[in-house]
C-alpha cells in the first residue's frame, strides 16, 4: 500500500503541476503576453479564460479514460494520461507570444489548455481507484487520500519555481523566457513518474470482473441511463471544492498583485504556506473520515466553507501577509475536510463495472461547476475600492449548493458486522441515489 500510495500520489502531484502551473503563468503574465492589446483587467479575464477550457475538457477526458480504465484496466489509465497532459505542457512552454504568431499564439494555447484537461480528466480515476480498490476497508479513506495530496504537491512545486524565477530574474526576463521554465520542466517530471508507475499491479476488483467476464461493455453509456442523477449529486457536491481552492490558488494570487498591489513574490509565498498546511492535513482528515464516516465530514467542510469566505475576503482585503495567509489557511482547511474524503466516497457510491468511469465524470464535472468561472466570476466581481464581497457571496452560494448536494448522498462508510467488516454491496449506494 505504501508503494502503491507514493506511485498515485507521485502521478497526480506531476498532473497536478502541469494544470497549476498554467493557472499561475495565467494571473501573472499570459494577458499581456499573448492578449496585449486589451486593458489589464480583460487581459487577465482572458488569460483566466484559456485557463477555464482545461475544466471543460476534463469531462470529456474522464469519459474517455474512463471507459478505458472500466474495460481495460485502472492501470493504463495511469500512464496515457500522464503521458498527454506532460506533453501538452512542454508544448505551451514552446508557444511563441502574440508579437510573434499574431491571433495564432492564443488560439494554440487554446488547444493544449483543451489537450491539459483530457490527459488531468483521467488521471484522478485510475490514481485513486489504483488505491482504494487495494486499500483495507478500515482504512480505505486514509489511503485513498494520498493521490488527493498530489495536488498540493503539484501547486507547491509549480509555484515554487515561478518563485525562484520570480525573484532570481528581473521582470523583463521573467516576461520574455523565465516563465516558459515551468513548463519545461514538466517533462522531467512526468518521465520520473511514468518511470514510478510501470511496477505497479492492476487492482484484485478489475482482475475478478476481467475474468468472469462482467465487465460493462460501454460504461458511459450505462452511467448515463442508469446512474445519471448520482453524477450530478456529485458534480454539485464537489463544486465547492473547484471553487474555494482556485479561488484561493489563482483568483486571490491575481487580486493581490494587481489590485492591492502586493508583490509577486509576497503574494506566491501567503498561497503556497496555505496550500502546504492543506497537504499536510489530509491525511488526518482522512482518517476523520475512516472513524466518523465520509457524508459527515463534507457536510460539515460545506458548512464551514460558507461560514469562512467573508472572513477570508475582508483578511485577504487587509494586504498584510500574516492576515491573508490565516484567511487563506482557513479556507482551505474548511474545504479539506470534505475533500480529504471524497477520494474513497466518490469510488463507494458506485458499482466495480462502471466505477472509473462514474466516479471520474462527476468529479471531473464539478470542476466546470466549481472550478472553470471561479477566477473569471470573482475578477469580475471583485469590483470597486472595497473588499471584494461580492466573491464571498459567490463562494458562500457554491457552498450552500455542495450542501445540499451531500445531503442527498447516502453513506458509504463499511459497518462491521459480526465482529468483523463488510464492504457495501456492488452498486447499493448506487443504486438507491438513482
Amino acid at each position: 500500500m505504501r508503494r502503491l500510495a507514493a506511485a498515485s500520489l507521485a502521478g497526480t502531484a506531476v498532473e497536478f503541476y502541469d494544470f497549476f502551473v498554467y493557472g499561475t503563468a495565467a494571473a501573472l503574465v499570459l494577458g499581456p503576453l499573448f492578449f496585449p492589446t486589451f486593458s489589464p483587467v480583460a487581459g487577465t479575464l482572458a488569460a483566466f479564460g484559456t485557463f477555464a477550457v482545461g475544466f471543460l475538457s476534463r469531462p470529456l477526458g474522464a469519459a474517455l479514460f474512463g471507459h478505458i480504465g472500466d474495460r481495460c484496466g485502472r492501470r493504463p489509465v495511469m500512464f496515457a494520461s500522464l503521458l498527454l497532459t506532460g506533453t501538452a505542457t512542454v508544448a505551451v512552454g514552446c508557444v511563441p507570444s502574440y508579437a510573434t504568431l499574431g491571433v495564432a499564439a492564443p488560439l494554440l494555447l487554446l488547444a493544449l489548455r483543451f489537450v491539459q484537461g483530457l490527459g488531468l480528466g483521467g488521471e484522478w480515476g485510475g490514481a485513486v481507484l489504483l488505491t482504494v480498490e487495494h486499500a483495507p476497508q478500515r482504512r480505505r479513506a486514509l489511503w485513498a487520500s494520498f493521490p488527493q495530496v498530489g495536488p498540493s504537491v503539484g501547486f507547491l512545486l509549480a509555484n515554487g519555481v515561478m518563485l525562484a524565477l520570480s525573484a532570481g530574474l528581473s521582470d523583463a526576463q521573467f516576461r520574455e523566457w523565465g516563465w516558459r521554465v515551468p513548463f519545461w520542466a514538466a517533462g522531467l517530471l512526468a518521465a520520473g513518474g511514468l518511470l514510478l508507475r510501470r511496477s505497479l499491479a492492476e487492482t484484485p476488483q478489475f482482475r475478478d470482473m476481467a475474468e468472469s467476464g462482467t465487465r460493462a461493455s460501454a460504461p458511459l453509456r450505462e452511467v448515463v441511463r442508469q446512474h445519471w442523477r448520482l453524477v450530478l449529486l456529485t458534480a454539485g457536491a464537489l463544486a465547492v471544492g473547484y471553487a474555494v481552492f482556485y479561488a484561493v490558488s489563482t483568483w486571490a494570487l491575481a487580486y493581490g498583485t494587481e489590485r492591492l498591489g502586493v508583490s509577486r513574490t509576497v503574494m506566491l509565498i501567503c498561497v503556497m504556506s496555505a496550500v502546504a498546511v492543506k497537504g499536510v492535513a489530509t491525511p488526518f482528515a482522512a482518517l476523520l473520515g475512516d472513524r466518523y464516516g465520509r457524508r459527515p465530514m463534507c457536510l460539515a467542510g460545506c458548512a464551514a466553507v460558507a461560514l469562512w469566505m467573508f472572513p477570508m475576503v475582508a483578511l485577504l482585503h487587509t494586504a498584510r501577509p500574516l492576515l491573508m495567509v490565516l484567511g487563506l489557511t482557513g479556507a482551505l482547511l474548511a474545504f479539506l475536510t470534505m475533500f480529504a474524503v471524497v477520494a474513497a466516497y466518490l469510488p463507494e457510491l458506485y458499482e466495480p463495472r462502471v466505477r472509473c468511469t462514474g466516479a471520474a465524470v462527476g468529479y471531473n464535472l464539478a470542476g466546470v461547476v466549481g472550478g472553470a468561472l471561479t477566477p473569471v466570476v470573482a475578477t469580475a466581481a471583485a469590483g470597486g475600492a472595497g473588499p471584494p464581497w461580492g466573491v464571498a457571496a459567490y463562494l458562500a452560494g457554491i457552498a450552500l449548493l455542495s450542501l445540499g448536494c451531500f445531503a442527498l448522498l447516502p453513506e458509504t462508510l463499511p459497518q462491521p458486522a459480526a465482529g468483523t467488516v463488510t464492504a457495501p454491496a456492488a452498486g447499493t449506494a448506487g443504486s438507491a441515489t438513482a
